[in-house]
């Protein structure tokens, strides 16, 4: 079985083998960051060097490719010119949800403000409506539906950041903190990730009306 702090340094080894003192950062993200993982679930990983080229993208690639769980490794590489220039919405969950082994993103929280959260909330739930509706019209798919709550936990985050200043990060742990629409879509989730029954047109209908009452109200 993976056992994830072995196979970090064991990867962060070889990352300083192949790009030396290029690497700004690297970190862990997603439920194996939380500590929330199964077994089979992803390797999420967060490597920004000093600036990024296509022949190190190619040189990255070739490295993972020693490594062991290859296939469970996904992940954000980029330069830091561009990770500085993002769009500050998705900063908030890059930063907040990423763990560091190497290095700090600290500088990025003067560019999450009041404002990059709100954003973070109205994209999200917007993306959730549609993306709600596009399923309950055309693919009718519970896979779909789960990634849907999936999607729509990590805005509870945003949700619970924005009105307390808290950044909650275990999904379990929103159960304490966030409002009771919020909770539900959260319990909702976690049955679900715990193989719960879908009940597809009930799940559908209670996210989508979710979400429109926050595009409603922000």
């Amino acid at each position: 079985m993976l056992e994830i702090e072995s196979w970090t340094e064991h990867f962060i080894q070889v990352l300083r083998e192949t790009f030396g003192e290029r690497i700004w950062f690297a970190g862990l993200q997603g439920s194996r960051g939380r500590g929330e993982e199964s077994e089979g679930s992803d390797i999420d990983l967060v490597v920004i060097l000093d600036e990024l080229t296509p022949g190190d993208i190619r040189t990255y690639d070739k490295m993972l490719d020693g490594l062991p769980y290859r296939e469970l490794v996904c992940g954000f590489l980029s330069g830091k010119a561009e990770l500085f220039k993002w769009e500050p919405s998705d900063l908030f969950q890059f930063y907040y949800d990423t763990r560091p082994i190497v290095g700090s993103l600290d500088e990025l929280l003067e560019r999450i403000d009041e404002e990059a959260v709100r954003r973070a909330v109205r994209l999200g739930v917007c993306n959730i409506y549609h993306g709600c509706i596009h399923n309950m019209l055309y693919d009718r798919q519970e896979e779909i539906l789960k990634g849907l709550y999936k999607s729509a936990s990590f805005v509870v985050q945003a949700i619970c950041f924005m009105e307390t200043g808290r950044y909650i990060r275990k999904q379990k742990n929103l159960l304490d903190i966030a409002g009771e629409e919020e909770q539900n879509i959260v319990k909702t989730f976690l049955e679900l990730k715990a193989g719960g029954k879908t009940e597809f047109e009930d799940m559908s209908d209670r996210l989508l009306l979710w979400a429109q009452g926050w595009i409603n109200r922000l």
